[in-house]
């Protein structure tokens, strides 16, 4: 198996696990009347604002000029409800990849990009708290591993929230066009992968994968890893394997500070990463790594969200809570309609979705090296490019989401049936 497969399947692994973990503790917000009031009497103030314009045009969040990098408008509090929406939706239909487009779509939407990642990360962590029903799932958690790697991770969130800030305050062009480039190679990555995917499926000439394999054994990688005696030494697994198993604490604090620092500089609170490196890097069982990833992506989105972003002011509040709105409802309607559409049409759809982020993404960075100076290309020219970028993305996107909705509602009578 090449390199770039093993990627591809790693990274995949772990989003369709986070996808897992956002549709539970989505289903518990909503079955729950106390929490649901809660988010109502968020939402509520901030929607009577919206209609009577409560901020001007020209007023900036963040009490500080310095730290005021975008404008309050009713049309990007809708566009965030839309953002969360669509999010939603391909989460619950795709089972992987919606939290990739939140913050490319909040950029496409006119959101600076350190904003936009300060308050995705503060919607997963709001969206975390709020689901607690899932503490039952932390009694597998393995203490020690937690411990380290949380302490890697916060360090690792002040690292990737360093060089936002950093960035940022250099030029913002600078943290626009770093944010865009980072997102535009993981998602064309993803994106091509998976489109190469659906090509070869739709020839049935791949088998059906299980994303979550692999946790019953252990990889090359994660043996030899577990034979470096480094201490300290954490013991782990003892419940399911005679003995245990060990892994230095300094490597899985290592593996948390890696996750630390794409939570910080992405906005994505890690949990697509945990999971893949826990299973096949660190040897850790199934059963341990969700418990784990779980907490860890409270902690991580809690500190990076609200350590390194928001109390700089790089948190838009009724933003997140938009985007929560949005993506409760999304993520139920999505996973009702798989089972009324072909898992073939729902991988085609995946790549597309990513493929459409990527586009969004390059077809900024024209733009943003023009306006650094590097390249010379006509103001004109790189309007055009990113405007394209910009119809493509919201096109797919809204195609996406009518073609769920009219499958929901045209099965709703057979859905209610089986429910």
């Amino acid at each position: 198996m090449s390199f770039g497969r093993q990627v591809y399947e790693f990274l995949l692994s772990g989003s369709q696990a986070y996808a897992k973990w956002d549709l539970e503790v989505s289903t518990s917000i909503l079955k729950n009347r106390k929490k649901l009031l809660i988010l109502l009497a968020l939402a509520v103030p901030i929607l009577a604002g919206c209609m009577a314009e409560a901020y001007e045009y020209h007023e900036m969040l963040g009490g500080k000029a310095a730290y005021a990098p975008a404008f309050y408008t009713t049309t990007i509090f809708l566009a965030s409800i839309a953002v969360g929406l669509a999010a939603g939706l391909i989460t619950g239909c795709i089972g992987a990849g919606g939290g990739f487009i939140i913050t490319p779509a909040l950029m496409a939407a006119g959101v600076k990009g350190i904003l936009a990642v300060g308050t995705d990360l503060f919607h997963i962590f709001a969206k975390a708290i709020m689901g607690t029903t899932v503490h039952k799932k932390l009694g597998n958690v393995s203490t020690k591993l937690a411990i380290a790697f949380l302490v890697g991770s916060a360090s690792g969130t002040v690292i990737g929230g360093a060089i936002n800030k950093g960035l940022y305050n250099a030029d913002p062009l600078l943290s626009e066009l770093f944010i865009s480039t980072i997102y535009a190679v993981l998602l064309g990555f993803l994106g091509f992968y998976a489109l190469f995917d659906f090509l070869k499926s739709s020839r049935g000439a791949a088998a059906s994968q299980d994303a979550h394999g692999g946790g019953s054994g252990l990889t090359s990688l994660s043996m030899k890893l577990q034979g470096l005696t480094v201490p300290p030494m954490i013991s782990f697994d003892e419940d399911l394997v005679p003995g245990g198993r060990r892994i230095s604490g300094w490597i899985v604090a290592a593996g948390g500070i890696v996750v630390g620092m794409l939570a910080a500089i992405m906005g994505v609170g890690g949990g697509f990463v945990t999971f893949p490196m826990f299973v096949y890097i660190f040897g850790v069982s199934s059963m341990t790594t969700v418990g784990t990833d779980i907490l860890q992506i409270i902690f991580t989105a809690g500190f990076a969200s609200i350590g390194q972003y928001a109390i700089y002011g790089y948190v838009f509040y009724t933003l997140a809570v938009g985007m929560l709105l949005g993506s409760l409802l999304g993520i139920q309607i999505g996973a009702l309609t798989t089972k009324v559409v072909k898992g073939i049409h729902i991988r085609g759809f995946y790549a597309i979705s990513i493929i459409a982020g990527f586009i969004n993404r390059a077809a900024t960075l024209p733009k943003k090296l023009v306006e650094l100076e590097v390249l010379h290309w006509s103001p004109g020219v790189v309007n055009i490019i990113e405007d394209v970028g910009n119809v493509v993305f919201w096109v797919v996107v809204a195609f996406f989401g009518l073609w769920v909705f009219s499958k929901f509602f045209l099965n709703l009578g057979k859905l209610r049936g089986e429910a």
